[in-house]
């Protein structure tokens, strides 16, 4: 694991325990710079006086920043919420030069990382920003651990749209990646920059009209599972769906 270490926030006034990262940058940056030339200057430092607005705004805690990139962290995910929604909505009413358009793409995960002298340590603020990595300009994409956090209590305006399970660059494990909607904002984008991705499951899936009673004693469906007992109902209701999607998601990787 390694250490993200912090040149603007000094040790002692960032987040501990339990922390919501937040990492940004700028999509197309290098065609912004190759058209504006030299004004280029102008637009990052409007860039940088927008977001660190709204991430003052709402507690946020400049860890870094390296040219068009932010890592942020904030105490409560909440907060993090309505800091990207505010910086989403100050990007798009902003008039940039030549008019223009600056598409920052979000990624938000929540953890508890260790802090050292160097800064934060720890697999959390890596999965942030492979988050971010895999979204595009304009989108914002939740780890299901925030989403989780901040699912009764989003602002106004504002849901969640599920983009169903990624495997990420260097993660061991799934991804189960949340996209949040901002009326007003873009809300469709391409398909993720993910290794390999399964769907989210549709209510009918998931237990809606039509679906099938899953089968909690006796042989089991799939190959190299042991019989279901009863005390494998807990266990394995509600995911015969998803474990057929995992199998049909497999097969045509194969």
């Amino acid at each position: 694991m390694a250490t993200i270490q912090s040149d603007t926030a000094t040790m002692h006034d960032i987040p501990v325990g339990t922390v919501t990262f937040l990492f940004t940058d700028i999509e197309g940056s290098t065609q912004l710079l190759a058209r504006l030339r030299d004004r280029y200057a102008d637009l990052l430092a409007e860039h940088h006086r927008l977001l660190r607005e709204v991430f003052a705004r709402w507690h946020g805690r400049e860890v870094d920043t390296q040219g068009d990139a932010f890592f942020v962290a904030f105490p409560r995910a909440g907060d993090a919420i309505n800091a990207v929604v505010d910086a989403q909505r100050a990007l798009a009413d902003h008039s940039w030069p030549d008019s223009v358009e600056v598409r920052v793409r979000m990624g938000l995960h929540t953890g508890e990382p260790w802090v050292v002298a160097e800064g934060y340590v720890g697999m959390d603020v890596h999965r942030a920003a492979r988050i971010a990595h895999a979204g595009h300009g304009g989108q914002v994409l939740l780890s299901e651990t925030t989403a989780a956090l901040v699912l009764d209590d989003l602002p106004g305006g504002v849901t969640l749209l599920d983009l169903g399970c990624h495997q990420l660059r260097d993660m061991r494990r799934l991804e189960h990646i949340q996209q949040l909607v901002i009326d007003g904002l873009p809300s469709n984008f391409p398909a993720l920059n993910s290794l390999a991705s399964l769907p989210a499951l549709s209510s009918q899936s998931a237990g809606g009209n039509g679906a099938r009673e899953p089968r909690s004693v006796g042989p089991s469906p799939y190959r190299g599972l042991a019989a279901f007992r009863e005390v494998d109902e807990a266990v394995f209701f509600g995911r015969e769906a998803f474990t057929e999607q995992l199998a049909g998601a497999v097969h045509q990787q194969d």
